[in-house]
């Protein structure tokens, strides 16, 4: 089964569903999800440096003899590496990890007092050819309208929370008019949330013959959002690839826009509370 592609703003094209590998730490247990993903037809995979399975992931795809060419792989430089020099030395150690001589997107992880150093950096990895596309995470509209003032290349992706609970739409139609494709973390809420008890998706879930989870990662690809769903369980990177054989009708996706609670689970890119 193959996934649906977006394509960025520069032509780029990213499967519209990956495997995130957040909170992926147990290696033993990260090589068999990756594996088992790979079989299923996964080839989109989105890491971080602070995630520390950089290198896992990249020696299982090393392993797993899979042309470069036929992979997706995002990663992100983190808070304390963010500035000009700094971040070209952290893109160079993800490089090494991953076995790679080149990322097709690489993302500041969140904003920060160094934001204009790093973008300056990213932007001249990406000129160089070292990245095909760079983009931010957690980044909010205000964020963004204040790169117009530094930045020679605007981000391709934002990569932020939303799920039915906190579906970002005001953030969401900015995106699509600056023509910055919007990227979806935490897709089912991370677990924080009885979002896939809500009866209404149980319902519709049922019409189609898929599972609540399943359900809400279609309303993001109906949406148009590329969505990075994480699971080591192999029962659900199985099921959260297959999305492909149904579509929600305009009736649906009016139903399911009513719950949104405007409930954020994650920081809040406004003030992350981060040490610098």
């Amino acid at each position: 089964m193959v996934t649906p592609i977006v394509t960025l703003t520069n032509g780029v094209e990213i499967p519209q569903v990956g495997l995130g590998v957040f909170l992926m730490t147990d290696e033993e247990e990260t090589v068999w999800a990756l594996k088992h993903a790979l079989k299923v037809g996964y080839r989109h995979f989105d890491t971080a440096a602070v995630y520390g399975n950089e290198a896992v992931l990249g020696q299982t795809l090393k392993d797993a003899g899979i042309a470069r060419e036929e992979l997706f792989l995002t990663s992100k430089v983190w808070n304390d590496m963010q500035g000009y020099e700094k971040t070209k030395q952290a893109f160079l150690e993800s490089l090494e990890k991953l076995q790679t001589d080149y990322l097709d997107l690489y993302l500041i992880h969140w904003h920060g007092p160094y934001v204009k150093d790093t973008w300056r950096a990213m932007e001249e990895l990406y000129q160089a050819g070292k990245v095909k596309a760079i983009g931010v995470s957690n980044f909010s509209i205000n964020h963004l309208e204040a790169m117009k003032e530094y930045a020679t290349i605007m981000p391709m992706v934002n990569q932020v929370e939303t799920h039915p609970y906190f579906p970002q739409d005001e953030l969401r139609a900015y995106l699509e008019k600056e023509n910055i494709r919007h990227e979806s973390w935490g897709p089912l809420s991370q677990g924080k949330s009885d979002l896939l008890l809500h009866p209404l998706l149980a319902e519709i879930g049922e019409k189609y013959g898929k599972t609540p989870a399943q359900i809400v990662l279609r309303w993001h690809i109906d949406r148009g959002s590329i969505v990075i769903p994480k699971s080591v369980n192999p029962g659900r990177i199985h099921e959260n690839f297959e999305l492909f054989d149904f579509k929600l009708n305009d009736e649906d996706l009016a139903a399911i826009a009513k719950i949104n609670l405007e409930t954020r689970y994650g920081r809040d890119p406004e003030n992350t509370g981060f040490e610098w």
